[in-house]
């Protein structure tokens, strides 16, 4: 896991505690008697609490709040946040025990029912009771209808069954209550989820379903890479192979930073008609649009190879390794092809200069939201749940500091 996604999900229990105690009064009645809230918040052990909250220190942090909240019993957020705390250092059954005596609490404001209830949802969803968190969640929304949070805890639970269009109705739910300017990314998601319900449709060979699911995707989200790719597949095995070759292009116009994941596709198609310059033209293509793109130039570097020219393709993979000099698999097909030249010596001094700072790592992609990485390219992170949050990491060329 990675060091901060413990201090990110403190800090978003911290601020939904910290939301509700702001539509408090500053003054709260309670049996007949005032209560001062400010007794709490100017302590010392508050402030301490919330220091090392911010410093990631969670054990120094739910000390200081608990010193806090024995000022005043009544302090609901305090314990909100204390329950949420070991919750996130793993301590699910403490958690839920502090949330359930919350919710035993005598005078809960309708409000307050429902952000108790959903620490409680979270708690039971981190501890794999599935059903017990999806009815939390669902009396939240009885007690609070445009609940977003609840919203989204729902949406993950389906998604985490493969209940996929129990997703799609509830991420529809929360794209109606988006405001106008978040509705793309939730779009986004929404098309994502198509693209599941389309595979779903395929795996049961309902074609025209699968098709509507998928175009559908890509209505919603013109960067649907993978509907595109599936819509693509589906065509080709219908025997409509041009139809196949016009969705990957298409894919290849709208998405040129993942056109690489159509290229083998591309590839045999090209192939199968009988002009291979297609390809090569698509990749040549590419690489004139943005210099940058090593995976165009290892596509056509292997295409060469395949075809008996190794000496064009070794040029093309020096090129690339300028753009990605710690790409394995960009070294494994420059050892390759060398190996077809006969290990000329030039050019075996020319790679190790080439790489005389590189060190190799597999292709990375990391999610930009939690840093969870996998040496392929994801479309749903297995940590966090977000869609499309994969990007490649590259790791900047060493430089020589010798004067």
């Amino acid at each position: 896991m990675n060091a901060y996604a413990p201090l990110l999900a403190a800090l978003v229990a911290l601020l939904a505690g910290l939301t509700i105690g702001k539509a408090w009064e500053r003054y709260k009645l309670r049996d007949g008697t005032w209560i001062d809230r400010r007794r709490v918040r100017e302590s010392p052990h508050y402030i301490l609490g919330l220091n090392f909250l911010v410093a990631n220190q969670i054990d120094l942090a739910i000390a200081e709040l608990t010193r806090a909240a024995s000022l005043d019993a009544n302090a609901l957020e305090v314990h909100m946040i204390l329950g949420n705390l070991y919750r996130e250092k793993g301590q699910v059954g403490k958690a839920i025990t502090i949330h359930q005596t919350l919710l035993q609490r005598q005078k809960l404001s309708r409000i307050e029912h429902a952000y108790v209830l959903l620490c409680l949802g979270i708690d039971y969803r981190r501890g794999g009771f599935v059903d017990r968190a999806l009815d939390a969640f669902n009396e939240v929304l009885r007690l609070d209808p445009e609940n977003e949070y609840a919203l989204e805890n729902i949406q993950k639970l389906h998604e985490e069954q493969h209940q996929w269009t129990e997703a799609y109705d509830t991420r529809q739910r929360l794209t109606n209550l988006a405001a106008i300017d978040s509705r793309p990314q939730s779009e986004s998601i929404l098309a994502f989820l198509e693209n599941e319900i389309g595979l779903e449709a395929t795996r049961r060979k309902d074609f025209p379903e699968a098709v509507r699911r998928f175009q559908s995707a890509i209505e919603l989200d013109a960067r649907a890479v993978p509907a595109y790719l599936n819509l693509g597949d589906l065509r080709l095995s219908q025997g409509r192979e041009d139809e196949a070759a016009q969705i990957w292009n298409t894919l290849v116009q709208v998405a040129p930073d993942r056109a690489y994941l159509a290229f083998a596709r591309l590839e045999a198609q090209a192939a199968r008609a009988g002009k291979p310059e297609r390809f090569t033209d698509l990749c040549r293509r590419l690489i004139e649009e943005n210099p940058q793109d090593w995976r165009a130039r290892l596509a056509l570097s292997t295409h060469f190879v395949a075809a008996g020219q190794p000496a064009q393709a070794l040029e093309l993979l020096f090129a690339a390794l300028v753009q990605n000099p710690h790409s394995l698999s960009v070294h494994q097909a420059i050892w390759q092809t060398l190996g077809q030249l006969g290990h000329p010596q030039t050019l075996v001094d020319r790679y190790s200069d080439v790489t005389q700072h590189a060190v190799f790592y597999l292709d990375p992609h990391v999610c930009m939201r939690c840093r969870y990485r996998s040496t392929e390219l994801l479309w749903q992170c297995p940590h966090c749940h977000d869609w499309n949050t994969f990007v490649e990491e590259r790791i900047a060329p060493a430089q020589d500091t010798a004067n």
